[in-house]
């Protein structure tokens, strides 16, 4: 499995912009679906946005659409999450995701449907 390591959290004021990065060490993420969830506090961990192995193809949670994109890097093994027009609910600590399945008919949303995590990086999003 490979192994991600999140970076590109911080703090800012909501309808700031933050661009995270996900980079691969130890095993390729291609040609695999690969994700970003995020876990507030007291919440359970939900999914973000998914891309699949060759960029293509982008599913993401109602609440981003339209605010956040995602997209990949396979030559330098790094998976982005872009987020314009950020709010306060968006505060979490957001997770890279890995799973072993390239197939896209249906677009992995479950924590399950993923093998690899990255530790997390934290955004702050202030009103």
């Amino acid at each position: 499995q490979a192994q991600l390591v999140e970076s590109g959290g911080g703090s800012v004021q909501a309808g700031d912009s933050l661009r995270l990065s996900c980079t691969a060490s130890g095993r390729s993420i291609f040609p695999y679906i690969t994700g970003w969830f995020r876990q507030a506090p007291g919440k359970e961990r939900e999914f973000v946005a998914s891309v699949s192995y060759n960029g293509a193809t982008t599913d993401y949670t109602d609440s981003v659409k339209g605010r956040f994109t995602i997209s990949r890097d396979n030559a330098k093994d790094t998976v982005y999450l872009q987020m314009t027009d950020l709010e306060p609910e968006d505060t979490a600590v957001y997770y890279c995701a890995g799973s072993r399945s390239s197939a896209y008919f249906s677009p992995p949303r479950r924590v399950a449907d993923f093998v690899s995590w990255g530790p997390g990086t934290q955004v702050t999003v202030f009103s």
